[in-house]
């Protein structure tokens, strides 16, 4: 059975438990609402829970693990020949039978078609008697809440306790999230870590992580010092934040504080636009446009620009974030109370003394967050630098030069197949870690600033 039909028809129960509980409640009290503990459709929706979220844990537990049960039922069914290999042999195996299953499969190796057309009938099993299960569930479950509606049962706690239970589990889900990227990242950085030796990785000047299959081939040996790709990381994402913070925070300062209303009613959305262009388009823009220009322009003065380079890259990524900066900084200052301003402004104060020592201080905080967002934002941008930038591993403090950043070498070194017992792929989840240090140290800089300036304005 189709699984989209039997969660259609899991929340069809549902929704017909929630009509008969609540007609139930009126049925009770004989229509007197008054003598009910709660709202009818408290009832109802009590019902309705238990009638639907028990079939749906059940169905998501079911997904789960019908894979893996499905797999080894297969594995036991194949030839001994096929089934008595390496792991990795037989990991091959396992996934030519599921691109058998999904009809990408180009070869006509009977034993395959055969552990697929056994694994296809598993799952039409599984799903048949997962349904039967669901509808079981269902059907007890809406019936026992049914059954115990009466008029001193509170079925308004019982529903505003779940739901609390409800918004927990789904406030958690950002919690465990992150756990599991920053444990899934520090446990392949520790392996990197034991065939790479931490302070050449955190000092050392040369990246090449190329790897050579013999010893005696030349480059056996990668250099993986990371200084080279955190150098060109802050080198495009600070001339990026040159152009966007200036150009972000006067935008805002324009719109919220001097321009008319119906300056403001345009201005602010055509500002926002820049944020939904697809970063590939200012790749596009920076490796056409931008970056010839810089090119010509230089030479016509004497420099030398690369025809990839550091400020063409990081000069596109300003503009691309400078909305990050104004729709923020702008809400934040238009929160400001007038009443500061009204009461500068009675002092004897102008318009820009008022927004200079009153405005700024008083949304600082807010400012420093947008800032921040805006930071995080060009330290992970990669498709920019793909294109505008290159992919050089320079040790450089020069814009003009090629450089090329953390998270284009991370993509670079995931790109294909790849082992991921090797120090070339690990790299990346050690470069990954850094980035999610600096990411942090960020933070904690920016709770430090706002902590500071909310002691003394408040």
């Amino acid at each position: 059975m189709n699984l989209s039909v039997v969660l259609t028809a899991v929340l069809g129960l549902a929704a017909l438990a929630y009509h008969f509980g609540r007609r139930r409640a009126f049925a009770v009290v004989s229509g007197r609402v008054r003598d009910l503990h709660s709202l009818p459709s408290y009832y109802g929706m009590h019902t309705a829970l238990w009638c639907g979220v028990p079939a749906l844990i059940v169905m998501s537990l079911w997904l789960a693990f019908e894979p893996s049960i499905m797999t080894n039922l297969v594995v036991e069914r194949l030839p001994e020949a096929m089934r008595h290999v390496p792991e990795s042999q037989l990991n091959l195996v396992i996934n030519d039978i599921r691109n058998a299953v999904n009809g990408t499969m180009t070869g006509n190796d009977p034993a395959i078609r055969e552990a697929a057309d056994y694994y296809l009938q598993l799952r039409t099993v599984s799903h048949a008697a997962m349904a039967v299960v669901l509808f079981a569930l269902c059907a007890a479950g809406g019936s026992w809440a049914w059954k115990r509606i009466a008029p001193d049962f509170r079925a308004r706690n019982r529903v505003e306790k779940s739901m609390s239970v409800l918004l927990i589990l789904c406030s958690m889900v950002a919690v465990f999230t992150t756990i599991g990227i920053v444990l899934s990242v520090l446990f392949e950085s520790l392996r990197f870590f034991q065939q790479i030796p931490l302070t050449d990785f955190l000092f050392g000047l040369e990246w090449s992580p190329q790897t050579a299959m013999r010893a005696d081939q030349v480059g056996a040996s990668g250099a993986f010092g990371m200084i080279p790709l955190l150098t060109g990381t802050l080198l495009v994402s600070g001339i990026a934040m040159l152009v966007a913070v200036p150009l972000g925070l006067m935008s805002a300062l324009y719109l919220s504080e001097y321009a008319p209303s119906r300056v403001r009613t345009f201005g602010k959305p055509l500002l926002e636009v820049l944020a939904g262009i697809p970063t590939v388009v200012y790749g596009f823009f920076a490796a056409i446009t931008v970056a010839p220009f810089l090119r010509d322009l230089g030479a016509s003065v004497g420099l030398q620009v690369a025809s990839e380079s550091a400020l063409a890259a990081g000069a596109v990524m300003g503009i691309m974030i400078i909305p990050f900066v104004s729709s923020l900084s702008d809400d934040v200052i238009n929160a400001v109370p007038q009443a500061m301003r009204d009461g500068s402004y009675a002092l004897g104060a102008t318009k820009s003394e008022t927004i200079k020592n009153v405005v700024l201080p008083a949304a600082l905080p807010g400012i420093v967050g947008s800032v921040l967002l805006a930071i995080s934002r060009a330290i992970g941008e990669t498709m920019i630098v793909v294109m505008a930038a290159g992919l050089s591993a320079k040790l450089t403090a020069n814009p003009l030069e090629a450089v090329t950043t953390v998270t284009v070498q991370i993509v670079t070194l995931l790109v294909g197949d790849q082992e991921f017992d090797s120090p070339k792929t690990l790299a990346a989840f050690a470069l990954g870690l850094v980035l999610f240090l600096i990411t942090l140290v960020l933070n904690i800089i920016a709770l430090h600033v706002v902590r500071k300036y909310r002691e003394q304005y408040e």
